[in-house]
């Protein structure tokens, strides 16, 4: 039947008697592919032929690190309440500020990156400078710039934690407001509500959700990223992680490792719980 149905398919088509053959790529795609795999090879190779390894010490790693964990046990939890809660608390206390601080001078850099609410190609272009400058700044690098103005202690890493987010928080609440729908602000601008107007009931709403979610975000990462500026000498419980290095208190070591530990993970569970209650 199928046979029949074939044959009278190439007597009433006979443009479809020769076969079609299906190619997944064109040439032009198929060397395209091979010529960003053999890149990639490339990029690798250069990286391990730059890279200086010690064979002698990759040898004796797994002896080193049983070694080390041999250090660190017994754990000296008792030391926890004397440096490490209060070093942890501060931590947090960097964490937060630093990230209230970089969202209120976020808010206006994203503002004016947004091109839909600031038509101006010099403000945006200046507003998204500023937004990758802060990016590509290292926050280590903001702890030591700011360590030279202030001195080591927490302010120094509050100012770092709050210039490193500027350029993350900015950057995703323009993107936020360039995606808002356009109806309910033409809406807006018709029945000649200011800018403040626009914002506030045009852009907020659409915007919200995003933004908190933005903002518990960068409050979870600027947690971790706080837990290692004190090595630096910014406050937190990374100088009290340096110092018991320096001085080879390995089982302090261990306490200040569980803390961060069991602090980030907290600080996750927390952010999870909020943005079901919020979002």
């Amino acid at each position: 039947m199928s046979e029949a149905v074939a044959a009278q398919t190439k007597q009433t088509n006979p443009g479809t008697q020769h076969d079609r053959i299906w190619v997944r790529y064109t040439l032009g795609q198929r060397v395209l592919r091979f010529a960003i795999y053999l890149a990639v090879v490339i990029a690798i190779v250069q990286s391990i032929r730059n890279i200086n390894i010690i064979p002698e010490f990759l040898y004796d790693a797994p002896e080193q690190m049983a070694d080390l964990f041999n250090r660190m046990w017994p754990v000296d939890w008792a030391h926890y309440p004397d440096s490490v809660h209060t070093a942890l608390v501060e931590t947090i206390h960097i964490a937060t500020l630093g990230t209230i601080l970089s969202v209120m001078l976020a808010i206006p850099v994203g503002l004016l990156a947004a091109n839909n609410f600031t038509p101006s190609k010099i403000l945006n272009f200046l507003a998204r400078l500023i937004l990758v400058s802060s990016r590509s700044v290292n926050s280590l690098v903001w702890a030591l710039l700011f360590i030279a103005i202030f001195g080591p202690g927490p302010l120094a890493g509050t100012m770092a934690i709050a210039f490193r987010s500027i350029g993350f928080v900015g950057k995703l609440v323009g993107e936020a407001i360039e995606q808002a729908h356009a109806g309910s602000i033409e809406a807006l601008k018709a029945a000649g509500a200011t800018k403040s107007s626009q914002l506030n009931y045009g852009y907020w709403p659409q915007i919200k959700p995003a933004f908190w979610s933005i903002v518990l975000l960068r409050w979870d990462i600027n947690v971790r990223e706080s837990a290692v500026l004190g090595l630096v000498g910014a406050g937190g419980i990374g100088m009290t992680l340096d110092t018991a290095m320096n001085l080879f208190q390995w089982e302090r070591v261990a306490v200040i490792l569980i803390a961060i530990f069991v602090i980030v993970i907290l600080a996750e569970i927390l952010i999870t719980q909020v943005r079901k209650r919020i979002l």
